[in-house]
């Protein structure tokens, strides 16, 4: 289903980019609390610590991404958003109060189930609601809020670190200030057919029929290698640089800078995959991501030209993931969105808790730097071998009016 939006209906327009805007947080925040919780030893914290309550926090987002995102395909977009928002939300104000590594960890996990629902679902609500033709713009544009949330949450750790439970209680709130007007504006977008034809069951099962299987597990692959580096560079990347000699004030502010790169990136790579279509785009920019990736391995002394880097690699990383959500809303019908989209993010999500686990595990070892750089150069290099087997577009048995 796809609608026209008018100036009465930008409501859902700015709740699913504020729904990204709190992913967005969650990206960020543990890589801006980890020094300052290595360096106290508070709640027990050391680099093992950090790289369990890492893991784990993702285990729960992945799962969300997987299991509780495509019900939304049966059940539809709107109740499952705002029940993911004030579950998240919750538990993310309990982090505040945790009173050690494990309970960190716990609550970050239950936190991360409900918030790695929201990134898929609203990603499907935004594709069932755009205008046909736009599924490079509206996927981009909706997840600018991803990053403006990392840029916003990265800024305030600048401004109350080493108060890291400030930042969990500011999120939680946040989540939980949402939550209603999600309730209470927007419309549900069930696709056509689930509407009419409401026994019809979707599932992973539907991934398994041709002829998406073999796109699915690239796709997936992709994903997989995508979120690897966001994750990894979000949550380790002050770390790494305080490895390489810069101080930890430098590592937070490239932390903004290599998100504002992201914001500026998914406006570029949204018009020009609508433009030249998304397979060419995301190649290049996975890419051009390895490229620039291997380039940070090498010490930068000049502080310009240090941050126009990190800017470059932001513009490039962040937007090849959203390519590649952009890609699945092309590739599959309406009434298997959220499944698909689920499956690659949660997919991915194993990849998002390879990022920060093998960063930490190099970072314990005490050779972060450079190698890290080294191994997220080599997953954007691998991400463009898993696309390259994907076509363009793929026949479906579904009615071309379920097609974005």
């Amino acid at each position: 289903m796809t609608t026209s939006p008018s100036r009465a209906s930008r409501w859902p327009v700015w709740l699913c980019w504020l729904a990204m805007v709190l992913d967005g947080f969650d990206l960020v925040v543990l890589g801006t609390v980890i020094p300052t919780l290595i360096k106290t030893g508070e709640l027990g914290f050391d680099a093992v610590g950090a790289t369990l309550a890492a893991t784990i926090s993702l285990v729960g987002v992945g799962a969300g991404a997987l299991f509780i995102a495509p019900l939304s395909d049966r059940f539809g977009r709107r109740k499952l958003m705002v029940a993911c928002v004030l579950w998240f939300s919750l538990f993310t104000l309990a982090v505040a109060w945790a009173p050690n590594v494990a309970m960190f960890g716990v609550f970050r996990f239950l936190a991360g189930v409900g918030l790695g629902a929201c990134l898929p679902v609203a990603l499907a609500y935004m594709n069932d609601y755009a205008p046909a033709g736009t599924a490079g713009k509206s996927t981009t544009r909706t997840m600018t809020g991803y990053h403006v949330g990392a840029v916003a949450t990265a800024f305030l750790a600048i401004m109350v670190i080493p108060d890291w439970r400030t930042m969990f209680v500011v999120g939680g709130v946040a989540g939980l200030a949402l939550a209603p007007f999600l309730w209470f504006k927007l419309p549900e977008t069930l696709p056509a057919a689930q509407t009419t034809q409401k026994a019809e069951q979707t599932g992973f099962r539907d991934l398994a029929k041709k002829p998406y299987p073999l796109v699915a597990a690239a796709i997936a692959a992709a994903s997989f290698m995508g979120l690897l580096l966001v994750y990894g560079l979000n949550t380790w990347l002050p770390q790494l640089m305080a490895s390489a000699g810069y101080p930890v004030s430098a590592g937070l502010s490239l932390l903004l800078v290599l998100n504002l790169g992201a914001v500026a990136g998914l406006i570029i790579a949204g018009i020009l995959a609508d433009k030249h279509g998304t397979k060419p785009i995301v190649l290049l920019w996975f890419g051009l991501s390895a490229a620039c990736l291997a380039l940070l391995s090498i010490k930068v002394d000049n502080a310009i030209l240090l941050n126009a880097l990190v800017f470059v690699t932001g513009v490039f990383v962040f937007s090849a993931q959203v390519l590649v959500y952009a890609w699945v809303s092309q590739l599959f019908p309406a009434r298997l969105r959220a499944t698909a989209l689920g499956f690659a993010a949660g997919v991915g999500r194993v990849g998002a808790i390879a990022g920060p686990a093998v960063t930490g595990g190099l970072v314990a070892a005490g050779i972060a730097y450079p190698w890290g750089f080294y191994a997220f150069a080599a997953a954007g290099a691998l991400a463009v071998l898993a696309l390259a087997a994907v076509p363009s577009a793929i026949a479906n048995t579904d009615s071309a009016k379920e097609r974005v």
